[in-house]
């Protein structure tokens, strides 16, 4: 197939920091499957001219970067206004592509208006994948207040639901969102985020970061990825306070990543003098990633208490669930009632309350024997059901029926590896 895969925020293996590489991944093992695979994206790099566009070739992948900076720094009506300009200059770019079929990746949901000119163009139809149900997540968390802006959103919504021939979510619980919008559950496919089972593994060896942020003989917990409004840290700073309250001056928060909330919470955490929570540097390395993952005793994955957050796929906790490492999460749902503590990986912490995610630390950090059983089910969870060739072939899968336009079937969830991917 001629593939033309549309996203914004696509990063290579060597561009990664804390952020995601999906779109990379997938588009390099689609090559590999033998299709050929046209990316259109932005250099979001400040220093580029916004005029300034350019391809080059990425491990098989044809990448065409155009010139938008984009940062989530940037105040949201600046942000607007760079998925604007990416929607105009990346509709040009993608239906100048020949393609047997589009590849729309949100966000920003904008992504579906050259995702659908290019199909249209092209007569080729259009596979749109949610990454987050928007704009019900911008509503929820009141960055979406303006009455026209939210109907504007909300048809644009529709519009991409409407003008796709297949859809991917990446959890059930995007699947019953998008459901909720008329969309019959036949046309959806979950495909979650993969697990980074190379990079991040029991084996990787996290001495220097131990070393660095003197760990050894402390019960070290981490949080890595973007540190913004919806990920919802103030918690984990309560959450410490809390900690510290009780005397466990052995337990050690890190906080590694970087976001527009970052500043803010150095600020509490100087004002406040808690001496238990650490930033790391963000240092632009998936590398360092696996490593401190691999030299703490227990990995987070927490998000703003805020219904639709439930629904999310971050990679944080799949690429955590690879390194082996046990998981302290506050999303109750699929994250943390089914891939924590039905599957014996980890804790589920009560949202917005401080006392029960202290009484968890304090619970794991007694319960060494029960970590270890955590630890070792992470592990066979990430290989069971998110590796990531496994999920590309589903993804495959669907990018085929789309093309040989074959009907909707209503059958049972599909499985990876014999089980259930919801």
């Amino acid at each position: 197939m001629r593939i033309t895969y549309l996203h914004q925020y696509f990063q290579t293996r060597g561009m990664v920091g804390v952020a995601g590489n999906r779109s990379y991944e997938f588009a390099r093992l689609l090559v590999r499957a033998g299709h050929t695979v046209h990316v259109v994206t932005s250099c979001q790099d400040f220093r580029e001219s916004a005029f300034r566009a350019w391809t080059t070739l990425e491990d098989g992948i044809h990448v065409h970067w155009l010139g938008i900076p984009y940062s989530n720094k940037m105040p949201f009506r600046r942000r607007l206004a760079a998925f604007a300009q990416f929607a105009w200059r990346a509709s040009e770019a993608a239906a100048a592509i020949e393609s047997d079929v589009v590849f729309a990746t949100s966000g920003p949901l904008s992504i579906a208006i050259p995702g659908a000119y290019a199909s249209w163009r092209r007569s080729a139809p259009l596979v749109f994948e949610v990454r987050d149900l928007w704009p019900e997540g911008a509503i929820q968390l009141g960055v979406l207040r303006n009455p026209i802006s939210k109907a504007a959103a909300r048809w644009l919504e529709r519009f991409a639901y409407e003008r796709s021939r297949r859809i991917v979510a990446l959890s059930p619980g995007m699947r019953e969102g998008i459901m909720k919008c008329g969309v019959p559950g036949e046309k959806i496919t979950v495909i979650p985020n993969a697990a980074d089972l190379d990079l991040f593994h029991p084996g990787v060896d996290g001495a220097g970061i131990r070393r660095a942020y003197a760990l050894d003989g402390r019960f070290s917990i981490a949080y890595f990825g973007t540190m913004g409004l919806a990920n919802g840290l103030d918690f984990v700073l309560d959450g410490a306070r809390e900690v510290a309250k009780r005397g466990l001056s052995d337990v050690v928060f890190i906080l590694h990543g970087d976001g527009m909330e970052r500043p803010k919470l150095k600020a509490r955490v100087r004002a406040e003098g808690l001496n238990n929570v650490v930033f790391s540097n963000p240092v632009p390395d998936k590398n360092h990633v696996a490593e401190l993952a691999a030299a703490v005793d227990v990995c987070m994955t927490i998000y703003k208490n805020v219904p639709v957050l439930r629904t999310c796929s971050p990679n944080k906790l799949f690429d955590a669930l690879a390194a082996g490492k046990p998981i302290l999460t506050n999303m109750p749902g699929w994250l943390g009632d089914e891939l924590a503590v039905k599957a014996r990986t980890g804790v589920l912490v009560s949202p917005d309350d401080p006392s029960d995610f202290a009484d968890k630390v304090e619970w794991m950090r007694a319960h060494p024997d029960e970590l270890a059983v955590f630890s070792r089910n992470a592990r066979a969870l990430a290989e069971s059901r998110f590796a990531r060739e496994t999920l590309c072939r589903e993804l495959e899968r669907v990018l085929t029926a789309a093309v040989r336009r074959e009907p909707f079937q209503a059958t049972p969830e599909r499985t990876v590896e014999g089980r259930p991917l919801t």
